[in-house]
């Protein structure tokens, strides 16, 4: 018997599609996906500073369809940017054994959740949400009510997993599928240059509030008058509307900072291999920090903040990197001077974060964990089989 599966997201994302292609290719899945719209160069550089498209393959080695969008402003950033009302005939009218859905994070998510309750139909959500975040107490209750009206969930990473055991998920129907990168499409950077030149920090990601990369710039700025402008150095790797507050901060103080702009896919690999160490201060806005992934499937070992979501599944400490307070920059200058104070040292974190990802956070993973989901909520040719404390 084959299961027809249906997954909703927003838009074709990177690190999405290798899942997409491998469910596709499992034997019993009939799989197609249902995006809600395709951004233009304008709609996809929302939030990163400049017009682009993502130049890595996207559409091919799966099934999709998209969606009728009738948002006024159609955008994949905002909460009313995908309005997909259709899917409701979708969903009743076509013979679906289970949906996944990717969060909350927009309307058509949720017009998915009501449409599948509607029809008897197993939604399975894998969102984002964790528990290191801090959230109001009537927040709290509507997350209650909103997360037992799903199926299973397919847990990113140990604080995604706490966040729904907090709301009272029972731990039957959480099953593991970690965030992760194309680990193999990264590694070719491993293989770096012997260098005798500063040791080379790299922030990579949007110039935006939330990643605050005036943190990095000023524990730059503290660690250089501490030991030198001459031994370390700072690559950035993005753009946004915090670019010309950064190049300001750089020239005021003479930082040993290169602005690469933004970088595409395709040439990610040649700033990890010019890079010994990647920085992400970010908030708790950050709620994985997937560049980590890359950084570390490239042989980079990360100083990260306490409140990026991924800190407590991929940054063992003194291992393969360094935690700090958010926001404490003499704390995280200190960190970089500890990591930085041996380039060797570094390489080993760097070999020990690379054997993590790749052993513990792949496709490989995220497939199994759809799979078991997918025998807890549904028989094939049975539709509506919902988990009893779930209905």
């Amino acid at each position: 018997m084959t299961l027809r599966l249906g997954i909703l997201t927003t838009h074709p994302i990177q690190y999405q599609v290798p899942w997409f292609r491998a469910l596709s290719k499992e034997p019993g899945i009939d799989l197609e996906v249902l995006y809600c719209m395709l951004p233009d160069a304008n709609q996809q550089g929302s939030g990163f500073g400049v017009k682009f498209q993502w130049d890595i393959p996207l559409m091919d080695g799966y099934r999709y369809r998209v969606l009728e969008n009738r948002a006024a402003q159609p955008a994949v950033t905002t909460f009313r940017g995908c309005d997909t009302p259709g899917i409701a005939s979708i969903v009743r009218d076509e013979p679906w054994d289970a949906f996944i859905v990717n969060g909350w994070v927009a309307k058509s998510c949720l017009q998915l959740l009501w449409a599948c309750r509607r029809q008897g139909v197993p939604c399975i959500v894998r969102g984002e949400s964790n528990a290191i975040r801090p959230r109001a107490a009537w927040k709290s209750g509507i997350h209650r009510a909103l997360l037992r009206q799903y199926a299973a969930f397919l847990a990113i990473g140990s604080q995604n997993e706490a966040f729904y055991r907090a709301n009272g998920v029972p731990q039957e129907l959480i099953f593991s599928a970690p965030y992760c990168v194309e680990n193999e499409r990264f590694a070719q950077a491993g293989e770096r240059l012997d260098r005798s030149g500063p040791f080379t920090f790299l922030f990579s990601g949007k110039l935006i509030d939330k990643k605050r990369p005036l943190d990095a710039l000023e524990a730059l700025r503290r660690l250089v008058e501490a030991s030198g402008s001459s031994r370390y150095r700072l690559l950035i790797a993005g753009d946004g509307e915090l670019r010309g507050a950064c190049e300001r901060m750089a020239s005021q103080y003479n930082l040993p900072v290169e602005f690469l702009g933004f970088v595409n896919q395709s040439r990610m690999h040649e700033a990890y291999a010019e890079a010994d160490c990647l920085l992400l201060p970010s908030d708790h806005g950050e709620t994985w920090g997937l560049v980590v992934n890359e950084a570390m499937a490239a042989g980079l070992p990360a100083v990260v903040s306490d409140q990026v979501g991924c800190h407590p599944d991929l940054i063992v400490e003194g291992a393969t990197g360094h935690v700090f307070r958010c926001g404490d920059t003499s704390a995280m200058a200190a960190k970089m001077a500890l990591i930085g104070a041996s380039r060797e040292r570094a390489r080993d974190m760097g070999r020990a974060a690379c054997q993590r990802v790749n052993e513990q956070y792949s496709y490989r993973q995220v497939v199994q964990g759809t799979l078991a989901a997918l025998k807890q909520v549904c028989r094939p040719g049975e539709p509506g089989r919902l988990a009893p404390s779930f209905r």
